[in-house]
């Protein structure tokens, strides 16, 4: 019998030697399987003693040279354990006293990025890896890791994301003088590049890219014409609003509605003016009481030209039609409307108005929106309320996620003072969606009250977990210099008798991490200094 193949070898090991007998004389008086495997090791000796040698594959060019300043030395070994922490399997229980490393390597790059470094080049391979296994470092990681990362990816699949990653950023982008390149790439480049490209050539010439984008938007995807349009809300202006007329005719119901919100962001566009004369024929002063009150009067229908200009004649389940309709039409008028509709009054004193048979909540919170979408810091405040008052949420808010949106309208300051006396009167239960709106480093006065209120939470008994969302942010956005106000807290208090078990040692031990991690912090921020401890190691994270 002829000695078999490596492909009848593998055909008998597939379908099994009882189903398909082993084709080898010197099988006989041995099991099948045994036979089997001792041909499989013979014939893969043969098969690789026998391989002649391919031809050498085509040497890839060298990795680019990065110009950036290198990382001070300090920087650089800090950066290396970083790297080499991995997230630990604590959950949303406790949560020990040691830092987690991971969650200031973000901090770490954003720094290091706003200074300039270069990333060390054995880095680059654990800077892709951090980057592959989570989305929110790719931008920071990336960044930072420059060209040799686009490099390295080209050679290795498992890193193809930073390809992709990369035609959406503007390292590679045509310059501003290259009109040929520009048009080509529009032209022939992937969705996530003439995404890149409109985004950058808003940000430096808007009517450039305002005018690439009119020259194609008839041929393109409705999916695509709705993020092509999406870009333009940077640098939106009154010469924008052409463009934006004709897409309100658009086949897409989806292009026609952030058409028609972008509109109304224009307070002097004829859009904001047409949802102006409509909201005004809906709200009114009513004089026919002793006190001057809000008479709202819904549309009855919803008509064509309303569609088109944006309103949705739909409404979800579970609203009616009518205050449906009447929410969208407040939205979209300019606030400026009001005063003039309203007797001159101020935007608190027309929140403060009362609001007849039953409307109050659906025209506040209409203004809410509309306050939103067109940055009104004044109207904001006044929708807000006092941080201190009982319900805390203002006239016009009804949840927290209203609340934080119309925080993200204030300066960075003032926002960051109504959260601290929003903390101050009410504590941390309700606090985590308001404290994610504010700007890092927290200020002093809401680091403060954050680290009060943790204080006053520990007083009360109850256990640190229960606060482990703030925790956290408090380890990212507590200013450093704020450490020295836990050293008071470090020490395991006497319990109460209506105490938790055990709930005084565990703050104890949350607010040593959250000490050691405000340190880590304060060191990191030295060592990317320009002029910092160069030759300082990292202190230890424990």
């Amino acid at each position: 019998m002829t000695t078999p193949t490596w492909d009848d070898l593998l055909t008998t090991a597939l379908l099994g030697t009882d189903r398909r007998p082993l084709p080898l004389a010197e099988a006989a008086g041995r099991e099948a399987p045994a036979a089997l495997l001792d041909a499989a090791a013979m014939a893969a000796v043969q098969r690789r003693a026998g391989l002649r040698p391919g031809r050498a594959g085509t040497r890839p060019d060298p990795a680019p040279e990065d110009t950036r300043p290198a990382l001070p030395p300090a920087a650089a070994h800090r950066l290396t354990l970083l790297l080499a922490d991995r997230p630990g399997g604590g959950g949303g229980g406790r949560r020990g006293s040691t830092p987690d490393l991971t969650e200031l390597l973000p901090q770490w790059l954003a720094a290091a990025n706003a200074q300039g470094y270069a990333a060390p080049p054995q880095t680059v391979p654990a800077l892709l890896d951090a980057a592959r296994a989570r989305t929110d470092l790719r931008p920071a990681a990336l960044e930072f890791a420059g060209a040799r990362a686009l490099w390295l990816a080209r050679l290795n699949p498992d890193w193809r994301f930073a390809q992709r990653a990369a035609s959406g950023g503007t390292s590679t982008l045509p310059g501003a003088e290259d009109d040929k390149g520009i048009r080509r790439l529009w032209q022939e480049g992937l969705f996530a590049e003439r995404v890149a490209l409109l985004t950058a050539l808003r940000a430096r010439t808007p009517s450039a890219a305002r005018e690439l984008l009119a020259g194609t938007w008839a041929q393109e995807r409705a999916e695509d014409r709705l993020m092509f349009l999406d870009s333009l809300r940077a640098g939106l202006a009154a010469d924008d609003e052409p463009f934006l007329e004709q897409a309100l005719a658009d086949r897409s119901r989806n292009v026609r509605a952030t058409a028609a919100e972008l509109l109304s962001t224009l307070p002097g566009s004829a859009l904001a003016a047409r949802m102006a004369k409509r909201a005004a024929t809906c709200v009114a002063l009513d004089h026919t009481g002793s006190a001057a009150a809000i008479v709202v009067e819904a549309p009855a229908a919803c008509d064509p030209d309303m569609e088109r200009d944006g309103v949705t004649a739909r409404p979800p389940t579970g609203r009616g039609e009518r205050s449906w309709w009447l929410g969208q039409l407040v939205e979209a008028a300019p606030l400026g409307t009001w005063p003039d509709r309203l007797g001159g009054r101020t935007p608190e004193q027309i929140v403060a108005l009362p609001v007849t048979d039953g409307w109050q909540g659906e025209l506040h919170a209409a203004w809410c929106r509309a306050a939103v979408r067109q940055r009104d810091a004044r109207w904001a405040r006044a929708l807000l309320g006092s941080p201190s008052a009982p319900e805390a949420g203002g006239p016009g808010a009804v949840s927290l996620a209203d609340r934080a949106k119309l925080l993200a309208a204030l300066e960075a300051d003032e926002r960051a003072a109504w959260v601290a006396g929003f903390i101050a009167g009410h504590g941390l239960s309700e606090a985590f969606q308001l404290l994610g709106v504010c700007a890092l480093p927290w200020t002093a006065p809401l680091g403060r009250a954050v680290v009060d209120a943790l204080d006053i939470a520990r007083e009360a008994g109850s256990y640190p977990w229960s606060f482990s969302g703030v925790m956290g942010l408090a380890e990212r956005c507590l200013d450093p210099a704020e450490t020295a106000r836990l050293d008071s807290l470090l020490a395991v208090p006497d319990e109460r008798a209506d105490a938790s078990p055990g709930a005084g040692g565990y703050w104890a031990e949350a607010f040593q991490r959250l000490a050691t991690t405000l340190r880590l912090r304060a060191a990191m921020a030295a060592e990317l200094a320009p002029h910092g401890p160069e030759g300082a190691q990292p202190e230890a994270a424990g």
